[in-house]
């Protein structure tokens, strides 16, 4: 799994700052979550593919946070794109995006489903994952999102199981699916030759909010936390004003929650650098980034 930032900057670009949008590669499908102008720039330049298996996941109908899906669609239909596109997001999205496209007029090579999120819990369920939502706390109706990872199966003893004279094929196959296997008049338990299931990957993806209890909860044991990090704590009253945090907000919302990694995100365009925001959130979290355009983070499972 790879988690690709593809704009960090706050309400307008800056020179180095696209709009908001992560991306996360996960067995060959991307998962994206929010779009803002102008975003499928650096979609290109990260070489994520555009005819690829894909979700987006818009967190609220703020301008920097959805207005590039109009470009990335635009942009994938010029490029030829075949495969359907999934689309999740609150009810205005699909209202935005047909209206949009009937203005504009522009035609697509692909299918796109566009999904109601109604409220909150299990917003897409696969085989291997599933994504779900919470109710951030912003200026406008607004969500939170976190990719669960199923548990893996525990790790398989090959040499036991060699030991044990069981030849390799279907019996292993059966070993490994939790199910007991009789060979030559002996039983063998799985639970005896595979161990404990492994846990999957939690990723969760603040979008635009204030922190909230209800957010530490839900983001409770993330591996890694993307939180938005709009100004430095001497700004507080501006965060209080337009529903953002700060660093030091972010950092003990993450703290709070028990997050292994915090990637400090969504910065005000008074900050040229953010190496200020990164320490304030050090003093309360002791594993804070601050994401930057085209930053790729290799996630790998929990150990």
């Amino acid at each position: 799994m790879q988690m690709v930032f593809l704009g960090t900057s706050s309400a307008a670009p800056t020179v180095e700052r696209g709009l908001s949008s992560v991306a996360i590669l996960r067995d060959g499908e991307l998962l994206l979550f929010d779009a803002g102008e102008g975003m499928q720039r650096n979609f290109i330049k990260a070489g994520l593919g555009m005819n690829r298996k894909m979700k987006v996941f818009v967190s609220h109908m703020h301008a920097d946070h959805c207005v590039g899906l109009l470009g990335l669609l635009q942009t994938m239909a010029l490029q030829g794109r075949e495969r359907p596109l999934e689309i999740y997001g609150q009810p205005r999205l699909k209202e935005f995006l047909l209206e949009n496209m009937r203005i504009i007029n522009f035609g697509l090579t692909f299918e796109v489903a566009i999904h109601t999120i109604e409220k909150e819990g299990v917003v897409v369920e696969e085989d291997g994952y599933q994504v779900s939502c919470c109710e951030a706390k912003h200026s406008i109706p607004a969500l939170s999102f976190r990719l669960d990872e199923r548990d893996r199966p525990g790790q398989f003893n090959v040499e036991l199981v060699k030991k044990l004279g069981i030849p390799e094929g279907g019996l292993y196959s059966r070993l490994q699916r939790g199910q007991d296997v009789e060979h030559k008049g002996r039983v063998v338990k799985s639970s005896d030759v595979v161990g404990p299931p492994r846990p999957g990957r939690k990723i969760g993806i603040s979008g635009d909010t204030r922190p909230t209890d209800k957010l530490a909860q839900f983001f409770k044991g993330c591996d890694i936390l993307v939180f938005e990090s709009t100004y430095a704590h001497d700004k507080l009253q501006k965060a209080l004003e337009t529903s953002h945090s700060t660093a030091t907000e972010a950092a003990t919302l993450a703290r709070q929650a028990e997050v292994k990694k915090l990637f400090l995100t969504h910065f005000s365009a008074r900050y040229d650098e953010t190496s200020a925001l990164v320490q304030e959130a050090s003093a309360i979290h002791g594993n804070v980034e601050a994401a930057e355009d085209l930053k790729v983070v290799d996630i790998p499972y929990p150990s």
